[in-house]
């Protein structure tokens, strides 16, 4: 939608459209193409279209596009070629171990934080991957591009929300935070986070950070003074923090909004302004209260904000919907923003009149990063006060962006005192849990100390949630898709390929990487893979974590289709040129997986570590990705013992799981079976199927033209005839019994 589209534009459009579907030709005609199917009927129309695409233009599908070979000419086909053949000797020296690891002049000084969880919660899987999990890969991709890089992390601690958590459990707030900052790091620990810090706000760095940069800007006119109503909970006998009342959104009515925002249309409220607030502590209703309050002063420092802005925006990586939010704020206009609280756990405010508040926790929580790499090093000026050097990456969901694309911004720019401030902001849309949300108290969705009890590894966990990574668009995490990735990605794909490569060297070359005489179709493998490993780079350089997973996929799949091509399993008991090729094909394919598993260090470190000791991979080659594939295991490198990557995933494994998880619904009795009628799937559910349908037929129809081994051809068709049957289940449609059999 334009941006100058007006609501009555849009009412005028809705009573159109209500004036025409009650006139009887318009609804008889509807009748003719709906046939009492509602809007189920024009579900296979609409499988079809694709997928819409985001503000500024961006594709936001969740599922991989078909994949078309690049047309490569002579020149990229050479080029690629002596790359590869140059191998290990192309590999720059290792960057030296840096402790503390600080910003290095003429390098590129990488600085990347994850938004601060609240100490109080259990993180769940969209909190994951909303800000920890792809600020980790991001990290990760960064050191193996020798980028100078420091990604820090740690607990918010202060505010109401702890202290409201201790009197549930009978502890002071710093004994809630030091027991909920050891389950947030065990958890992390436990999906393999590599934070070079992982700290926490409650320190004296934090309490002098805070109040340096309040000074600064109260001696230069940004901070106010007013007298607020506040609502206070009588029963509680306190005022209660915006995140503590819920009520009626005055905006768009939502019924869950909070005293700070509304989740559903994303505006800001003032709590006084909720419609039927409640204390969510004992659910009475507040009464309204006055009591003085400092403010930053955002119309004074809006010009700086924008001219910031407009130096930032341009040529960054700040993700559409970070770009969006900022906009709505600045084109809303900007107002004075409240920076205390009357409470006791917080930042004291160094003021005569204000010693019985504190900083509000968003105005401090910010200046959090700065505080957590003051407890790092005590060279944490040259990471946050140096913009010339050094480029800084946060990550976040997008509900965090006003308070780190607007407010922080304010306060550093107003402190004057040359701070590094944001360059890219990362923020994803909302992780869904099946066909709802995340609720602790409702037992629904995974949390982060619950994964660790699956049987399901870390690496998988990481693999799913980064292949549904929202971008663009809230994404949901299903079971039943969790199944199909692992078995159809990770299993027959990626693990597939990865093992047959290191099982055809152990087996037919006695551990010994063959000599490689290249073909002209190997050349063009080897630039089609330097295309894609290109391709994986330009994407992580933009950030663009999710699709960059895809390449990996991609070049399996090449790796994959390269093998049954030239059935080496069949060569070695030919000739001797026979065998040569069989050597060549094996060599190859042994390389490509080892380029595989550095390419995937970012997503699964311990799978991507396993496949480099399973082929003694030469540590340098582990540690730094070049743009160019390279040959890193050459012609007689021993490898070590190859075994299976992944496992199945049991279709009763995963339904437990989803009962285990699934809140109050999971208790309830299972409906009665009907023979021959299947709920439907999710239209996301069916597009994937539908996707992987056409990619399977792909398959056998390479296959069949190729006059393959029939047994080979066999083992794809039922392949094929499985993922039909899932689609049809997900369809909702009744499976047909297969020609020439009799129903059992």
């Amino acid at each position: 939608m334009a941006e100058g589209t007006g609501e009555e534009e849009l009412g005028a459009l809705h009573s159109w459209f209500q004036t025409l579907s009650s006139q009887e030709p318009c609804q008889r005609a509807a009748e003719t193409v709906l046939k009492q199917q509602g809007v189920l009927a024009l579900r296979p129309y609409l499988q079809k279209q694709p997928q819409p695409g985001s503000f500024e233009g961006r594709a936001v599908s969740n599922e991989p596009e078909e994949e078309e070979l690049a047309t490569l000419s002579e020149e990229e086909i050479a080029m690629a070629v002596t790359a590869w053949e140059k191998g290990l000797e192309s590999l720059p020296p290792l960057r030296p171990q840096q402790n503390p690891v600080l910003p290095v002049a003429g390098e590129r000084n990488v600085l990347i934080t994850s938004a601060l969880p609240y100490v109080n919660n259990v993180p769940h899987l969209g909190n994951l991957i909303g800000c920890v999990l792809s600020a980790d890969v991001f990290a990760r991709y960064s050191r193996l591009r020798q980028w100078n890089t420091l990604y820090l992390c740690g607990t918010d601690e202060y505010g109401t929300a702890t202290e409201t958590k201790a009197m549930e459990e009978g502890l002071t707030p710093q004994e809630i935070c030091d027991k909920y900052h050891a389950i947030h790091a065990d958890i992390y620990r436990w999906f393999n986070i590599s934070f070079d810090i992982f700290g926490r706000t409650t320190t004296p760095q934090q309490t002098k950070i805070t109040q340096d940069i309040f000074q600064r800007l109260l001696s230069r006119g940004f901070v106010l003074q007013d007298t607020v109503e506040q609502l206070r909970c009588e029963r509680c006998a306190r005022f209660l923090a915006d995140r503590f009342v819920e009520g009626v959104c005055p905006f768009c009515g939502y019924e869950e909004a909070r005293g700070d925002q509304c989740d559903k249309c994303g505006k800001l409220i003032n709590a006084t302004e909720l419609k039927k607030p409640q204390c969510k502590v004992c659910r009475s209703c507040p009464v309204v209260k006055s009591s003085r309050h400092l403010f930053l002063d955002l119309p004074k420092l809006e010009k700086r904000l924008e001219e910031w802005l407009g130096k930032t925006l341009p040529g960054s990586d700040w993700t559409p919907n970070a770009r969006f939010i900022i906009r709505s704020w600045l084109r809303d206009g900007l107002k004075p923003r409240c920076i205390t609280r009357d409470l006791k756990w917080g930042t004291p405010v160094p003021l005569e009149g204000f010693e019985d508040k504190v900083f509000y926790v968003w105005f401090d929580a910010t200046i959090g990063y700065l505080s957590i790499t003051a407890n790092y090093t005590d060279q944490w000026e040259r990471w946050w006060k140096n913009p010339e050097q050094v480029n800084l990456y946060q990550f976040m969901a997008k509900d965090n962006v006003p308070f780190h694309g607007l407010v922080f911004p304010c306060s550093a720019l107003g402190a004057e005192d040359n701070y590094t401030l944001v360059n890219h902001l990362i923020a994803t849309e909302y992780l869904n849990y099946e066909d709802g949300k995340f609720s602790k108290s409702r037992g629904v969705g995974v949390f982060g100390d619950m994964a660790q009890d699956t049987g399901i590894p870390a690496d998988i966990w990481r693999f799913y949630l980064l292949y549904i990574r929202p971008e663009g668009q809230d994404s949901a995490f299903s079971w039943t898709d969790m199944l199909l990735k692992n078995n159809s990605e990770l299993l027959n794909n990626l693990g597939n390929f990865i093992n047959r490569a290191g099982m055809f060297v152990s087996k037919f070359f006695g551990g010994y990487v063959p000599e490689m005489v290249l073909t002209s179709d190997d050349r063009r493998l080897l630039a089609h893979v330097t295309l894609e490993l290109q391709h994986y780079h330009q994407l992580l350089e933009k950030v663009r974590i999710r699709e960059a997973l895809r390449s990996i996929l991609t070049i399996s799949r090449h790796g994959n289709q390269y093998i049954q091509v030239n059935e080496p399993w069949k060569r070695i008991k030919g000739s001797e040129a026979d065998r040569q090729r069989a050597g060549t094909v094996t060599g190859l394919a042994v390389n490509i997986a080892a380029l595989l598993s550095v390419m995937l260090q970012p997503y699964m470190p311990t799978v991507s570590a396993t496949i480099q000791a399973q082929l003694q991979l030469p540590p340098p080659a582990c540690s730094v990705l070049l743009t160019n594939f390279l040959c890193t295991l050459p012609a007689g490198h021993q490898i070590g013992t190859v075994s299976p990557l992944f496992q199945k995933l049991e279709n009763d494994q995963i339904e437990s799981l989803r009962q285990r998880f699934g809140g109050d619904q999971a208790r309830a009795p299972p409906p009665p079976a009907v023979v021959g009628a299947v709920a439907a799937a999710a239209p996301r559910q069916v597009q994937v199927l539908t996707d992987e349908v056409t990619k399977q037929g792909n398959i056998v129809r390479e296959l069949k033209a190729q006059k393959a081994d029939k047994n080979q051809v066999a083992a794809e068709v039922a392949k094929l005839l499985d993922l039909k049957k899932q689609l049809a289940l997900a369809e909702g449609k009744p499976l047909e019994t297969p020609k020439g059999k009799k129903k059992k």
